[in-house]
Order: structure tokens, then sequence, then C-alpha cells
């Protein structure tokens, strides 16, 4: 049964989360509550005491619509990592984050407490190309000290990401401390609307194509043909590097449409499983799932880009949209994954809008998502094909994962809780092997990584893998750092 993509979406991990709005589902889903069980009136009553309490006793006085909103709040958030209520601006952000446009500077930031220097500061990942960040020479590795007037260090990211974000032609003030440049850096800038360019394309060395995926946004299936057309306009490829690295994810039509992009014509991607009707479904590579009206965006791919050789990088930050995709290639042998195993949301979130004139709504886990194979990943992540560090030197990247979050969702699969279960037995390092780990970590991010650049070490062995060299891995503790070769099949299968 194919299920429509109006009714279901997937959120990701990341401040910006990419959501596909779904309006259609919030009546069915109350009609299904109320017709499961009545109205639990002991605890509500029990609800209205606490309330009464608190109004009556409290030191100072609070307000009723505060309580309610922390009380629904408490109730949402309980579920699971990535349910939520949304207030009215939270809501209109993943509306705007959708469609990859927002008023702001064009920099991507994340916390910065590897270093004494520079704990609990706002660090710059990357200016985004052609924006006010990039052009006022913003550079990645920054540390965002003040802005405007306010003291950054110690302020929570998404409130970091608030006072960067603003109206286009709003004025912001940032003071960036710089390694190896003695005082600070004051930066006047002029907030515009960012366009955020959710694919990135480049031709490699021995034509081999790279193309990046930041995020699953709606305008990215087009985006993605769009780039892939243009590298074949050079020729044929010997191979084609797709790099999810860090990215959180994104809208369902997103990652369905990659996955077509390189699969057989009604290939399963993707199915799911939940307590309603409207969370049952499976996905296929179809236009009706990736794409709403006009023409098809895939018409014009290169035919053969359904049987190039292709290698999918993927790390701890590669999460929802960009786990199924890897997911749906790996399964399918499509692809030879590569990297690190990823971050483990195998779960399925949708937006319910609550009474138009609230302008809010709740983001509920309705259902989880299974591979092709019929895999979930929930709290497991992918494993790649080829486990490669991010350095040569072994990994930097700190990532929490699904299994590591509050109130996560357990995989309802034995043999796979049980292998969470003994990786973390594996993982478990001593005292002494976790602080070496960490000053070596530390060092090495004084140089970020730049995704597809001639640096970058895990890009180096997707190529190998393409060409059928020998693989470098490593192990992923600093005590233990013998390299292990391991040699790929000579070409990646087609899928069938």
């Amino acid at each position: 049964m194919r299920k429509s993509l109006k009714n279901i979406g997937l959120i990701s991990t990341g401040v910006l989360a990419g959501v596909l709005l779904s309006l259609g589902i919030t009546a069915t889903a109350q009609r299904a509550s109320e017709a499961r069980a009545p109205l639990p009136i002991d605890e509500i009553r029990q609800f209205t005491d606490v309330f009464g309490a608190i109004k009556s006793s409290y030191v100072e006085p609070v307000d009723d619509k505060k309580l309610i909103t922390e009380a629904i709040n408490g109730m949402v958030s309980g579920l699971d990592p990535h349910s939520a209520y949304l207030d009215e601006k939270a809501f209109k952000e993943l509306r705007e984050a959708t469609v990859g446009r927002f008023g702001g500077l064009g920099i991507e930031v994340g916390r910065e407490d590897n270093t004494e220097d520079g704990a609990g500061f706002i660090k710059v990942v990357a200016p985004i190309e052609g924006t006010p960040a990039a052009r006022a020479g913003v550079k990645p590795g920054d540390l965002i000290v003040k802005i405007d007037d306010q003291n950054v260090k110690g302020l929570k990211l998404n409130e970091a990401v608030n006072k960067l974000r603003g109206a286009p032609g709003t004025k912001v003030t940032l003071t960036l401390a710089r390694k190896d440049v003695g005082t600070p850096i004051v930066v006047p800038l002029v907030r515009e609307e960012i366009k955020v360019q959710s694919v990135r394309a480049k031709m490699l060395d021995n034509g081999i194509g790279y193309v990046r995926v930041a995020q699953f946004q709606d305008p990215t299936v087009a985006d993605l043909a769009n780039r892939i057309e243009e590298l074949y306009k050079g020729g044929p490829l010997k191979g084609l590097v797709l790099d999810l690295r860090n990215n959180p994810g994104g809208v369902l039509p997103g990652a369905i449409g990659v996955s077509a992009a390189f699969l057989p014509k009604d290939s399963l991607v993707v199915s799911t499983k939940g307590q309603i009707q409207e969370a049952q479904g499976k996905f296929f590579a179809t236009r009706d799932e990736y794409q709403r009206g006009g023409d098809d965006v895939l018409r014009n791919l290169p035919a053969a880009v359904h049987d190039v050789p292709l290698v999918v990088l993927v790390n701890g930050g590669s999460a929802s949209a960009s786990e199924i995709v890897a997911g749906a290639l790996q399964d399918y042998k499509r692809a030879k994954i590569v990297g690190t195993t990823t971050f483990g949301k195998g779960s399925v979130q949708t937006i319910m809008p609550l009474p138009p004139e609230r302008k809010t709504g709740i983001k509920l886990t309705i259902s989880r998502y299974y591979t092709p194979s019929g895999r979930s990943i929930q709290a497991t992540g992918i494993v790649p094909d080829y486990t490669v560090d991010d350095t040569a030197e072994g990994n930097i990247f700190q990532f929490p994962r699904e299994a590591d979050l509050d109130h996560h969702l357990n995989n309802t699969d034995a043999a796979a809780a049980q292998a969470i279960a003994d990786a973390a037995k594996k993982d478990a390092q001593s005292a002494e092997d976790k602080k070496a780990e960490d000053e070596r970590r530390a060092a090495a991010l004084k140089k970020p990584i730049e995704f597809g650049s001639k640096d970058d070490y895990q890009l180096q062995q997707a190529i190998h893998v393409l060409r059928g060299e020998p693989v470098e891995t490593k192990k992923m503790t600093a005590s233990l750092g013998a390299k292990i070769v391991a040699t790929p099949d000579a070409v990646v299968a087609p899928a069938k």
C-alpha cells in the first residue's frame, strides 16, 4: 500500500529542522485516541489540584497561560526526544526551514566546548557562500564572543541562533576571536534573506563526481537533478560520491527523491509502522512520492546515473532522512557506505497544527520507519560497509547519538537491541584513554574539516573504494591506533 505524502513527515535532529507540514492527520488522530479510551478523570483532577496549588501558594503570581504551556511542553517532550509542543515562533521557524529560506547572516554554528579557551562560546562551522557572513570574511573556526553588546559565553545554542537571525535589512555586530589574531575582530553585518543551498557538487580528479546534500528541503530533489546533469555535461562519470555527513535530515519527499535518482523506478524506499492508519505506509521511488505536481524533476537525469559506481559518506551527524537514503541504497547494494555509524533516528514525526487562531502545534512521533529489507535502525543507526574515521589520526567529532538521548524509543528487534548493548560495552573507555582521545580531538579541531576538500580523509577513502584500491581505517580510540587495510570490491554493483 502506498501512503500519501501529505499526511506524514520526517524531521531532523538539528536546530533548524526541515519538516513536511502535515495538515490532514489531526482529526483522525483525535478520533483514534477517543476511540481507544475514555478521558482519565482522576488524573485530570490531580492536574487541576496541582494547578490550583501553584496559583494559590507559589511565592509570586504565575500567569495561567505559562502554567498550561509548561504542562503541555512536559506532557509532549516526556514521550521521546523528538516530540515537542511548538509555540507560534517555533511553528513559524519550522515552515521557514522547510523551504530553505530565513532572515539571517548565513552562518552554520555549533557550540565550542572542546578547548579551555573556547569553551562556552559559539563556533562558526562554516559561512554559507554568497551570504553577508561570507562576504565580510567570517571564517570557519571563528569563535563568536559577542552578538551586539551581549556576551555569548554560556548562551544556549538555540538562543544564539535566534539572536543571529532577524528580519532582512536589520543590523547586527559580531565580535569574533580568531586563532593567531591577538585582538578581537569586530564585524558589522546587515541581515538578508538567506536561501540555503542544500545541494552542492563538483568534479574530482579522474572522472569522479562529488555531490553533497547538507539538508533535505523542498527544493532538494530538483537541486540534486540539476547538479547531476551539470556533472554529466563533461562526459560519463567513472564514479560518484554522495556526501550525507552532518546532514540532520529533513523532509521525507527529499529522501525519497534522492533515493529515486539512483534506484530503479518503483523500488521500495522506506516503510512505516505505528498505531493509527495514517502511520502505516510504504513509500516507493515514484514521482508521486517525492513531488507534488509539475513535470518530473528527475526526468532528464542521464540513464547512466542508475549504474554509475556509487559511494555514500555518512557519520554520526547523519540522521533521519539521511539514514533513509543510506539504508535504501545499502539494502539494494546500489552503493557502498563509508564513514562512521549514523545517528540512529528511526522514528517518524508529524506536525499536528492546533486550531488556526492559535498558530501553534505539536510535533508528535507516530511511527517507526524501516529500510526496504525491513531493518529498523532506531537507536542503532546505519553501520558503514567500510568504517573510516574522520581523519587519519582518528575521530574528532563527538556526536550525541539517539541511544544517548533520554526517553529514546527502543529498537523493537531483539538482535538490534542486543547489538546496542554490545556496542556500548565495546566502546567503553578507561579514564586514561578518554583523556588522551579528548586531547587529540581538541588539537585536531583547531583545523576544521572542509568536506569535499583534498584534505578530506573520508572522501579520499571513498575514492579508493570507487577505484578498487585498499581502504585505510583506524581504531576509534587513541590507545588502539593500529591501522586496518580493507580491500574493497572492484566496483560498486548497481541495483538490479
